[in-house]
């Protein structure tokens, strides 16, 4: 081997991927479902933010689901697009069909592996589940050459098995073998010896790439990652903000930022443009409305705030006595920029580049109205009440059936609470209602239910200041939840009027709900549906 060669393996060995699976195991999780637009933009920030992977999401589930997929694998060039399918040919078949015409494709193929699976779930022998693994991916690589194949609860699976089973995929052709923590089971120095002995016993590992998949159960998703890629791993698979089942996976943004802040440690390089971390996790809040901790690392609202004396000092004096990263090295903005009524259009734009958005001209048009009304009913307009109004036009695209045309609402002390809304309804007609409640956003969300139909029982209500002052906007978030469905729908929506933002945010989950019940009305009625 040449010096050349030899320094191009080395640094080949130094690159991590990134896979992110946001658009499908983050939206598991509960209240982070995605509309078709929304996962398409999601898409796109992705792929801008440089991941190597897009887990796009698992097709065979629903045809939304198959047809988000094709139009993401259709349209993201770049990252590979990868699409999640059982063990079975039929999953697999349904996979490709909507992966195949991305410009790198991806089958993921799983099988669980562990005893407790084997015994109460599948019901099969090891030597089926071998038989069962090498079958589905062949079949898998028979379509597409690029295939990943997990050994579910791999965390939890004697570990002379996992190796077997590790080897035979290999063999049969897959390119990926993900190692998971499915329930976040195992702890750093556990997880890291099983990436070892993967190494040092499976005679053919070198011709795939390690994956690791952690979920964070005990809170140690990153650290059981991180210890993996120290171990021999260079596939880590994760979620913007951590979403995900349960307690949610390893966080993208702080495997990133712990290999690039401790590089003198790791060694290890990727390829995230790091600087659109807080943009993508803002932008992931806004679709799913699930709010980002403060305290949390890297993209919460106090990573880089010091409220400490001691603390402020320091930074005065030396930044890096307090701080180990830069804000703006995530995309934190460093000051906010004061923008007001007499901003023009670019001013706006070249804000909203800075913040990490990119617009349509048409979109920039209409961000540029609802700014010039908001900067009315403000003195200042700061970076947050600008992200809020860019993320509204963002989703301007995603379907509405029902739209808010009108509010009145009478309360106050010894009176009645009483709301009235006018709504325009899916086929253009526009309804009024009106209805009394405990206070007036319970008012409000009684007569929206007249109007729509929809009944839900309201899981929460958080309304938070999205800047400083008396005159800020505030922000809705909310959860409904209805019988019929085990899932979690979220409302977001924001106005100086804080009335105003919950009925806004409760008709958004009212529409994800009528969305959702007319894609099953669709399902059902397809030719063979419930066979």
């Amino acid at each position: 081997m040449t010096t050349q060669e030899s320094q191009k393996t080395s640094q080949s060995d130094r690159h991590v991927k990134i896979f992110d699976t946001t658009l499908r195991d983050g939206e598991q999780s509960p209240g982070c479902s995605m509309n078709h637009v929304e996962k398409l933009e999601f898409a796109r920030a992705l792929s801008l933010l440089g991941v190597d992977i897009i887990e796009a999401g698992f097709p065979i589930a629903s045809n939304g689901d198959f047809e988000s997929v094709r139009a993401i694998a259709t349209e993201i060039t770049g990252s590979s697009i990868c699409g999640l399918a059982r063990s079975n040919e039929r999953d697999i078949a349904r996979a490709w069909e909507a992966l195949q015409f991305a410009q790198k494709p991806r089958i993921h193929v799983f099988l669980a592996t562990s005893a407790i699976h084997r015994e109460h779930k599948l019901r099969m022998s090891r030597d089926q589940i071998i038989a069962k693994a090498v079958e589905s991916v062949t079949f898998a690589r028979s379509l597409c050459a690029d295939i990943e194949f997990s050994p579910e609860d791999a965390a939890r699976t004697e570990i002379d098995f996992l190796c077997d089973v590790v080897g035979a995929v290999i063999e049969a052709g897959a390119t990926t073998v993900n190692i998971p923590d499915t329930v976040g089971y195992a702890t750093p120095a556990h997880y890291a010896g099983i990436i070892r002995t993967l190494k040092q016993r499976v005679a053919n590992i070198n011709q795939a790439t390690i994956s690791v998949h952690c979920h964070d159960d005990l809170g140690m998703a990153v650290a059981n990652s991180l210890a993996a890629v120290e171990a021999g791993a260079r596939q880590i698979e994760c979620t913007i903000n951590g979403v995900g089942e349960r307690a949610g996976n390893a966080a993208l943004e702080e495997i990133v930022m712990a290999l690039k802040t401790r590089h003198d440690y790791f060694n290890l390089e990727t390829n995230i443009r790091s600087e659109r971390l807080y943009p993508i996790s803002r932008l992931l809040t806004s679709i799913t409305g699930m709010l980002v901790q403060r305290n949390k690392a890297i993209v919460g609202k106090n990573a880089f705030a010091h409220e400490s004396g001691i603390h402020q000092d320091g930074m005065l004096k030396e930044r890096s006595t307090y701080e180990i990263m830069r804000p703006e090295d995530v995309g934190v903005p460093k000051t906010d920029l004061v923008l007001g009524k007499h901003s023009g259009r670019a001013a706006i734009k070249d804000r909203a580049i800075e913040l990490g958005y990119h617009l349509s001209q048409e979109q920039i048009e209409t961000l540029f109205v609802d700014f010039k009304t908001l900067a009315d009913k403000k003195k200042e307009v700061f970076d947050d009440d600008l992200i809020v109004l860019v993320e509204k036009h963002i989703h301007a695209d995603a379907p509405a059936l029902w739209k808010l045309e009108g509010l009145h609402v009478v309360t106050g002390m010894n009176l009645l609470p009483t709301a009235t809304v006018s709504i325009r309804r899916p086929d253009g007609h526009l309804v009024q209602d009106a209805a009394i409640g405990d206070g007036p956003v319970d008012a409000i969300f009684k007569a929206v239910e007249r109007v729509t139909g929809v009944r839900a029982n309201l899981k929460e209500f958080v309304v938070r200041s999205v800047t400083s002052g008396k005159d800020a906007q505030g922000e809705v978030n909310l959860e409904l939840s209805v019988e019929s469905d085990d899932r979690s729908f979220a409302g977001r929506a924001a106005s100086t009027d804080i009335i105003e933002a919950s009925a806004l945010a409760y008709l958004n989950a009212v529409n994800a709900i009528a969305t959702r019940r007319d894609r099953q009305r669709e399902v059902i009625g397809r030719p063979g549906a419930g066979a």
